[in-house]
């Protein structure tokens, strides 16, 4: 009977210890490393809360350019990160090499022209120079808002990407001067005017829809924001899910009255930004 006693209690325990591994297991699983472009995490707070009652926990990451959420990434120190347009994210990877995918859209965050020295586009002066990041993607995203300003016109076979010989008409001679996003407004004191990506200008303390002098009045689907996984990862139930709660009604009124137009919450199948 005694033997009978602590075999009972012996399977007890193993079943117990299972049971409680499982359980760790699960919820380590559920541990999300999610990394962000500077300091600006409020859809992204928002977003944790509802994770949360699901038991999901959701620890949000800041860096402060755009080169290193998408090598954290790619080296396993993320799990997911959110602070990239498709155009650049398709630029970066095809360079480096590295074997991401986006799982989900999530908003628009139009670009925009600002300036301490003038109010509008038409005031640039002859022979100013304008401020413009120097990757690929964002230095064609300005070149074309620039265009959309009235101040250049690009090539017809204009890919988008950055690259000063498609510039075939500029009447004002402006200068274009070339640097890292991340400096772009601090630049303003030394140019007419710099084109600043929307993240970038709302840390530096911009409203862009009431300070800049140019905002993109269309945004292609090659500037939506996306969130991107490593692929091995992409069908991963709790990032599935994570990018589910993302594209949820209240998550775009959230965006809406929060960012009053300076975000808009765009929730586009991936086939649609060409994944």
């Amino acid at each position: 009977m005694k033997k009978i006693l602590l075999s009972l209690i012996i399977l007890s325990l193993a079943v117990f210890t299972a049971a409680c591994s499982s359980a760790s297991s699960g919820e380590e699983a559920k541990k999300i490393k999610l990394g962000v472009s500077g300091s600006d995490t409020r859809i992204w707070d928002f977003i944790a809360e509802k994770a949360e009652k699901e038991g999901i926990e959701i620890e949000v990451v800041t860096f402060s350019d755009y080169v290193q959420p998408n090598v954290a990434l790619a080296e396993g120190d993320l799990d997911a990160n959110a602070f990239q347009t498709v155009a650049y994210f398709d630029t970066f990877i095809e360079e480096h090499n590295m074997d991401l995918s986006p799982i989900a859209t999530t908003v628009l965050a139009p670009m925009g022209l600002y300036s301490e020295k003038v109010t509008s586009a038409e005031e640039i002066p002859e022979g100013g120079k304008i401020a413009i990041p120097n990757d690929a993607s964002n230095g064609g995203r300005a070149l074309l808002l620039l265009e959309e300003a009235g101040l250049i016109k690009l090539s017809e076979d204009y890919d988008g990407n950055l690259d000063l010989n498609k510039i075939v008409e500029n009447p004002k001679n402006i200068e274009f001067v070339e640097m890292v996003s991340a400096q772009t407004p601090r630049a303003l004191p030394d140019v007419s005017a710099s084109v600043i990506n929307n993240g970038i200008a709302v840390d530096a303390g911009f409203n862009p829809t009431k300070d800049s002098i140019y905002l993109e009045s269309e945004t292609a689907t090659p500037y939506v924001n996306i969130i991107a996984v490593r692929t091995e990862d992409k069908d991963n139930e709790t990032l599935k899910r994570i990018a589910e709660l993302y594209q949820e009604d209240d998550v775009a009124d959230f965006i809406n009255e929060e960012y009053k137009g300076s975000m808009i919450p765009t929730f586009i199948p991936l086939s649609d930004i060409g994944w």
